[in-house]
């Protein structure tokens, strides 16, 4: 028995250390971009393809540097940055929702509004992870989404408990909007028989300038 509860925790101790440190290097990797984006850092281009099918040949070694480092955040870059002040939380909105995804950040679901665009964006985070603070979220709290060119700040106007099959809650509503979705009771063991809806509507959407910097 002892072995296995420290295999268990040791399980425990690296999915955590793995929440965190690639949460952080997400984050740093969006801020990095956003610099870029707004007309700081390397250039203002993206650079696509591999490395073997550029030409470095009449490079410099500091642009050939600059063009690899880009590149390398590129591929971590996510979608936005899900911000609630509220709770202190600043987190990575990745594609898709398995549980990889969903244990390095928030996952944005596909078929939604997309994030940076009209229609109801939705979002969705484990219990006992990142949405763990959502248990004290009210209506009238300001969630902020941040993409590399914009900052959306949204006001929540409702919460609802459903069942896991009431996927309407993720249809367009009558404004543009963000659905934040996690299991409930936050405290189960077990798989959680419902689903935890936090509704809010645009309130402002205003861009991203390079004086903004991507952490405020």
């Amino acid at each position: 028995m002892m072995g296995i509860a420290i295999v268990l925790l040791a399980a425990f101790a690296w999915s955590f250390a793995d929440r965190s440190v690639s949460s952080y290097l997400a984050l740093k990797a969006f801020d990095q971009a956003q610099a870029t984006a707004a007309g700081e850092g390397v250039g203002n281009a993206k650079p696509s393809g591999r490395d073997e099918d550029v030409d470095f040949s009449l490079w410099s070694e500091k642009r050939v540097r600059a063009y690899k480092d880009v590149l390398q955040i590129d591929k971590m870059v996510p979608l936005a940055v899900l911000g609630i002040s509220k709770f202190r939380l600043r987190v990575p909105v990745f594609e898709g929702t398995d549980d990889l995804i969903l244990n390095r950040g928030v996952g944005w679901i596909a078929g939604t509004g997309r994030p940076g665009e009209a229609g109801n964006i939705g979002l969705a985070g484990h219990r006992d992870g990142f949405f763990r603070g959502l248990k004290d979220i009210a209506v009238g709290d300001a969630v902020e989404l941040t993409t590399l060119s914009t900052r959306a700040t949204y006001l929540v106007d409702a919460i609802e408990i459903v069942t896991p099959e009431r996927v309407d809650v993720l249809e367009p509503r009558a404004s543009p909007s963000l659905t934040l979705v996690t299991c409930y009771p936050f405290y189960f063991i077990g798989d959680a028989p419902q689903r935890f809806i936090v509704h809010a509507s645009l309130d402002r959407t205003v861009p991203i300038r390079p004086s903004d910097g991507a952490g405020q």
